[in-house]
């Protein structure tokens, strides 16, 4: 079988080679993708939630409203899954916050910058749910009653189809652990995401020695699907000691598609997603600010496909009816035929969206077109590696 290019690279790897900013619409190629809207080949179902096509974006990379708007129909997508949001506006982590890698890998320290659930209502959403996007909207907390919050301010959203509970964040109401770490808390935050009156997919960290039994937690606790994976803990470090890089000074503590310290590193005090607390507060370069600086954060892109591929193989194998969505790595339509042989139901873009904003659509076009050429379905398609 022919491979498909993938849909886009990052930058070369260096300090703060990527800045985030999405190029100027007009520059992106509008070439070779096809049709951007998903035939019925793509359709699948994630829990109760039906989709017309089986890719989505993924949190955290595409913004929190119709940011991607000017690269492909919004509402061609299966979902977009808008960055995670508390019931409170968060500042996210201060300094320089993604570190690019060699192979279109990244290391983040973003830590879930965001408005609160109240302003993306009335600021963000309306044009999204203009845009006839499908709306899954992300949340976090600190403690089991911020997830309740967060959740019931989406309770009856305008086009929020479900919501995706991200479990990769301290825990202050049990000495900052994580809550992806115990069964027990990621249960109370899952059915604290009740609230929401909304399907619940759990966004869950690979972090762990067994994903499926906080996998068995999150279902257990009233979640739908299950959202695998979140980003994974990882260090770039520059031996050269530049005083700069993911973290920046004052702040190696946590990071990852959430970054578990607040700011000017806490630990603990803000939300997490690859789910590292660092020291708290602390410069990153070596002492008096010289020597190697490093970078601590969470790993996303190519380097975490094949763990997310077999978190999704491991929980389809152990929950049949589940329903999975993979995430991690997918910049082609072979990365997303490969999570959806190991059984995910759907799939989503991310890292590969900060090189290439029109990622999404060039993964779909080219799922679809391999669905055409083999006269397949995404749905038979679903758990072949497990036949």
């Amino acid at each position: 079988m022919r491979a498909e290019p993938a849909a886009g690279r990052a930058p070369a790897s260096g300090v703060g080679a990527w800045t985030g900013r999405l190029p100027a619409a007009g520059r992106v190629p509008r070439r070779g993708l096809g049709s951007s809207l998903p035939g019925p080949e793509l359709a699948t179902t994630v829990g109760s939630v039906a989709l017309g096509s089986a890719v989505m974006t993924a949190s955290g990379t595409a913004g929190h409203g119709a940011e991607l708007g000017a690269y492909g129909p919004l509402g061609g997508l299966g979902a977009v899954v808008v960055k995670s949001l508390a019931a409170f506006p968060w500042p996210g982590n201060p300094g320089l916050r993604v570190h690019g890698l060699p192979g279109g890998s990244m290391v983040n320290h973003v830590g879930l910058q965001g408005p609160g659930v109240e302003v993306w209502r009335t600021e963000h959403l309306p044009s999204l749910a203009a845009s006839g996007a499908t709306v899954v909207a992300s949340i976090w907390g600190r403690t089991v009653a911020e997830y309740e919050a967060a959740a019931a301010g989406l309770a009856e959203a305008d086009g929020v189809v479900a919501v995706e509970v991200n479990v990769s964040c301290p825990n202050l109401e049990d000495r900052s652990r994580m809550f992806s770490h115990s069964p027990s808390a990621t249960a109370e935050a899952v059915e604290a995401a009740g609230a929401a009156r909304l399907p619940r997919w759990a966004k869950l960290s690979p972090n762990v020695a067994d994903l499926c039994e906080i996998a068995a937690a999150a279902l257990g606790a009233g979640a739908e699907a299950l959202t695998l994976v979140n980003t994974l803990l990882g260090m770039a470090l520059d031996p050269d000691g530049a005083a700069r890089g993911v973290g920046g000074v004052g702040g190696v503590g946590s990071v990852g598609s959430a970054g578990g310290a607040g700011p000017a590193g806490r630990a603990g005090g803000g939300p997490a997603g690859g789910d590292s607390r660092g020291p708290a507060g602390g410069d990153s370069r070596g002492p008096g600010g010289s020597g190697p600086a490093a970078y601590p954060g969470g790993l996303s892109g190519p380097a975490l496909h094949p763990v997310a591929v077999r978190a999704v193989f491991d929980c389809r194998r152990a929950f049949p009816e589940a329903g999975i969505v993979g995430v991690g790595g997918v910049a082609s339509g072979r990365e997303a035929r490969a999570f959806l042989a190991a059984g995910a139901d759907a799939v989503q873009v991310g890292t590969a969206t900060f090189a290439d904003p029109r990622a999404p659509w060039k993964v779909q076009a080219e799922l679809a077109g391999w669905c055409r050429r083999h006269g397949m379905t995404v749905k038979e398609m679903i758990g072949a590696a497990l036949r």
